[in-house]
């Protein structure tokens, strides 16, 4: 008998059904095939994965490490884990905070699957990347957009709007990406301190996505961390993962760090999603936590060039706004006269050879933007900077 593919869909959960689609994809798949097109629409950079981390997952690969593994995480990669962090804290972290997961997505859906339900809410400064929005909802709770304010001199949150969004019963958690992706927006300590006294005065949880902490574009080796002013036992749960610092997005290893109390509800959530994260995949990832640190270094040096280009091509035009970034790899860029930014992104793959990342697809106030991965070579990102530059100029 055949069934009505709208009957099909209708049958499916809400959860599911409700799931936004992507913008970046959309954009990517219009323009990937596209000869000569400079992509920057996704955020990664143009580097593979350096040999000495390919390397050490081979060896694990020929040795046999191919079996079911520790659901937490092997224990040489926690403790590379709290290793690094100590280097980057200046105090010392215990192994038993760390979280091996597939990709820090799999972190990220993690945390909201401890956080939201039905009838749950989380804030959720926007812009944002999607699939962290997404991730709330997926999870059963609703995400409440507290939009940011933009100027020429940079993206701010009104922690006072923040405040004025908790709905007590209902609002369960906060969502900080700091850095941010789209916008390049850093926190800085006086924020991350009136974030951390909102979530002890109401009993909320934090879910910090530090993933772009190591790039900053000042004279500090990170941005601000919630690590820099939190107690162990506060309420925060760290999303974070390997693919930007070294270079590994397609392996998809990641980390969720948290109290060791909530350790087995981790697990459990692990061992019923994936199981875990490839034993061989995992050597790799200590190797690039032990020995990576000159390359992520040259990465952040590499992203600098970018922005600097690009923000050289761009600054000045007629019609163009935007606010320096003070950290992650992206420029966040608005041409005035365009309210509908797929239409654009898709005019600029035809038109400009440049692919980008719209707007709209990173919620409430990302509308008239178009977001700019600069974590490339800075001759190409150049390049690309001069395209849109001459396509600008001919509207």
């Amino acid at each position: 008998m055949h069934v009505p593919a709208d009957s099909l869909l209708a049958s499916l959960s809400a959860p599911a059904l409700e799931a936004p689609e992507s913008g970046i994809v959309a954009v990517f798949n219009y323009g990937r095939l596209k000869e000569g097109l400079i992509p920057l629409w996704v955020g990664e950079g143009d580097l593979p994965t350096p040999a000495f981390i390919s390397e050490a997952a081979t060896r694990a690969l020929a040795a046999g490490e191919t079996f079911y593994t520790y659901q937490r995480g092997i224990p040489p990669l926690r403790e590379a884990l709290a290793a690094y962090h100590a280097r980057l804290f200046g105090k010392p972290f215990s192994a038993e905070r760390f979280f091996v997961t597939t990709g820090g997505m799999q972190a990220v859906q993690i945390a909201m699957r401890m956080i939201a339900e039905p009838g749950a809410e989380v804030l959720v400064p926007t812009p944002i990347w999607p699939n962290l929005a997404a991730a709330v909802g997926l999870a059963g709770g609703t995400p409440v957009s507290v939009p940011m304010d933009f100027s020429a001199d940079g993206w701010r949150l009104d922690v006072a709007r923040l405040a004025a969004a908790i709905v007590p019963g209902r609002t369960r958690g906060i969502l900080i990406n700091s850095p941010a992706n789209p916008t390049g927006w850093t926190a800085g300590l006086e924020t991350l301190e009136a974030i951390l006294d909102l979530s002890r005065r109401h009993g909320l949880w934090i879910v910090a996505d530090e993933v772009y902490g190591r790039f900053t574009y000042g004279d500090a080796p990170r941005a601000p961390s919630f690590h820099d002013i939190a107690d162990p036992d506060d309420r925060i749960l760290y999303v974070n993962t390997l693919s930007k610092n070294w270079a590994m997005t397609g392996w998809r290893v990641g980390w969720l760090e948290a109290p060791p109390i909530l350790g087995q509800v981790i697990e459990n959530l692990v061992q019923y999603s994936t199981s875990g994260v490839p034993a061989f995949l995992q050597r790799g990832a200590v190797a690039a936590l032990e020995h990576g640190e000159s390359f992520v270094a040259y990465q952040i040096e590499r992203a600098r060039r970018g922005r600097a280009a690009l923000e050289g091509a761009l600054a000045g035009l007629n019609r163009v706004r935007f606010a320096p970034p003070t950290g992650a790899f992206y420029l966040f860029l608005g041409i005035d006269g365009f309210d509908d930014t797929l239409a654009l992104a898709l005019r600029l793959v035809d038109e400009a050879g440049v692919g980008v990342a719209p707007g709209a697809t990173f919620g409430t106030g990302g509308e008239p933007f178009v977001r700019l991965c600069f974590a490339r070579d800075e001759t190409q990102v150049a390049t690309a900077g001069a395209r849109l530059a001459d396509w600008i100029r001919t509207l």
